[in-house]
């Protein structure tokens, strides 16, 4: 497939019918990246991050910037280490969470998950980068990244979807509030009837998002009026892909988009007032964790990586 071409599956709403049409657009991607890019960038403030810049035909655009610890950029390394992630996939399905991690790193690096999920999304993000208007494919790239991670999760045979509920405020029952919720899961075989529109007392509610800046905050106040407005306790768990951006000069001549730099958008003391405020997140996940999150030992004991999620603790929630 060409870059058009892929550009017009980003953009096309049913363009992602199945996990094998996220597997064949990143290997489409990763074929094609040499040949139609004119750079590869190393980041002058992180090394291990790097950027494509298209050419000519593209506007130059330059990509987000990409963690080569985890993104797998050869087409046929790509295709080796996919077959394991869905030996691991079938190994964690067929295992249905008994000794499910014990077995998997027995035989296979659950840590692969990581990878493959990072290199499938940030081949998305790529795409949308090279479309003449970048900012107009963010909420897409955002759903096709929601989207992923339900598709994995029911291919692990957990019950999984997004749910709008209309919960009646206390003292107020002809009043209702709305909640659009990403993912609610569970590993029951029942999903709570749509016609309720509520959450099982078995059902965990998960929020998928690319990133959590500016959206951390809702996903504690989520919790905490989801557990008041039920009168029970909400298991809510979020899952980001990573906590990057592309450097912003605040400084000197030339304010503005460093385009070659990476800052971190993740706020630990937001993270840690939000959690001695209000309440603890039932789990809260990341694809491309930030060093701070293993070096802190109270941040460590709170965020763990996607892999740890699929192959623990959604068995264990």
């Amino acid at each position: 497939m060409s870059l058009k071409q892929l550009q017009g599956q980003l953009q096309n709403a049913a363009g992602f019918p199945s996990l094998d049409a996220y597997y064949r657009f990143t290997s489409s991607f990763l074929t094609i990246a040499g040949r139609e890019t004119s750079a590869r960038i190393i980041s002058p403030s992180v090394p291990n991050y790097i950027f494509y810049q298209y050419g000519a035909a593209y506007g130059n655009h330059i990509t987000r910037p990409l963690n080569t610890d985890l993104f797998i950029e050869d087409p046929g390394e790509f295709e080796r280490r996919l077959k394991g992630f869905q030996d691991i996939l079938e190994i964690l399905r067929s295992a249905r969470g008994d000794k499910a991690q014990a077995v998997a790193s027995r035989k296979l690096k659950v840590e692969e998950l990581d990878r493959v999920v990072y290199t499938i999304q940030q081949a998305a993000g790529c795409v949308g980068d090279s479309l003449s208007n970048a900012n107009q494919s963010r909420k897409r790239i955002g759903m096709l990244f929601e989207e992923l991670v339900a598709r994995l999760i029911r291919e692990l045979g957990v019950s999984c979807e997004p749910r709008t509920v209309q919960i009646p405020l206390p003292g107020h029952p002809q009043r209702k509030m709305s909640y659009q919720l990403d993912l609610v899961f569970s590993r029951g075989r029942a999903i709570v009837a749509k016609e309720e529109r509520l959450i099982a007392e078995n059902e965990i509610v998960g929020s998928v998002k690319t990133t959590s800046k500016d959206r951390i905050d809702k996903i504690f106040l989520d919790k905490f009026l989801l557990s008041r407005l039920l009168g029970r306790d909400v298991r809510v768990v979020a899952i980001f892909l990573h906590d990057v951006q592309r450097a912003v000069r605040k400084k000197g001549k030339q304010k503005g988009e460093d385009p070659f730099g990476v800052n971190s958008t993740f706020k630990s003391n937001h993270f840690l007032g939000y959690t001695l405020a209000l309440n603890e997140l039932d789990g809260l996940y990341y694809v491309d964790p930030r060093p701070v999150m293993t070096k802190d030992a109270e941040l460590a004991r709170q965020i763990g990586c996607f892999s740890e999620f699929m192959a623990r603790d959604l068995w264990t929630l």
